[in-house]
């Protein structure tokens, strides 16, 4: 942009790495409303911290109450919802922590520009994939409810689309694993990522 001239500081991000022990990297939860993402991504960033790792959750709720305040669930709002997150997310691991993002995130372009803003490599998607009625079943917010009623327009599975990814590095089905399984097959993927190369 015109007359923005960036700053270089001095401590890099490979130091921040190298401080905390770790390669950062972002977790990216994409899945229905009520499918599992942030249960899961709380019960992993317990685990990471039990490992002395450094880490950090963005979930969709957080960051509607705040930074988003302003964003509606149009297809225009959700796409800025995301950019914005993004954008977050790539300083975050700037500091050099471990991200994990909760969010619907429900059109492939949003993701694919999450993965080009943090860098591909950075980028680690896992697709909770549960069924939506098992999510309907559940509706632990009553959103679904209310989106049958027509008290909630663009609601994601009922009146708005979701794209499910088409190659995700972990898929979850959570009518088939508990959440400690499910924490488990993230770990077992992640550890070996997380580890700096010198190492």
């Amino acid at each position: 942009m015109k007359n923005i001239v960036v700053h270089h500081f001095s401590v890099t991000k490979e130091q921040r790495s190298m401080l905390k022990n770790q390669r950062p990297l972002l977790l990216w939860f994409t899945g229905l409303s009520g499918s599992g993402k942030s249960t899961i991504a709380n019960a992993l960033e317990e685990a990471l911290s039990e490992k002395k790792h450094h880490t950090y959750i963005l979930d969709g709720d957080t960051i509607r109450n705040g930074l988003n305040n302003n964003l509606t669930f149009s297809a225009e709002d959700r796409s800025e919802n995301i950019r914005r997150i993004a954008e977050v997310s790539k300083l975050m691991l700037d500091a050099g922590l471990i991200v994990l993002a909760a969010f619907v995130s429900p059109y492939r372009t949003d993701r694919e520009k999450v993965k080009t803003t943090v860098e591909s490599e950075n980028y680690i998607e896992i697709f909770v994939n549960t069924p939506l009625v098992e999510c309907e079943n559940r509706d632990v917010k009553g959103l679904y409810k209310k989106a049958r009623k027509g008290e909630i327009k663009d609601f994601t599975g009922i009146n708005a689309p979701y794209e499910a990814p088409v190659s995700p590095h972990i898929t979850i089905d959570t009518t088939k694993l508990s959440v400690k399984e499910a924490v488990q097959e993230i770990l077992h993927y992640i550890e070996p990522k997380l580890k700096l190369e010198n190492e």
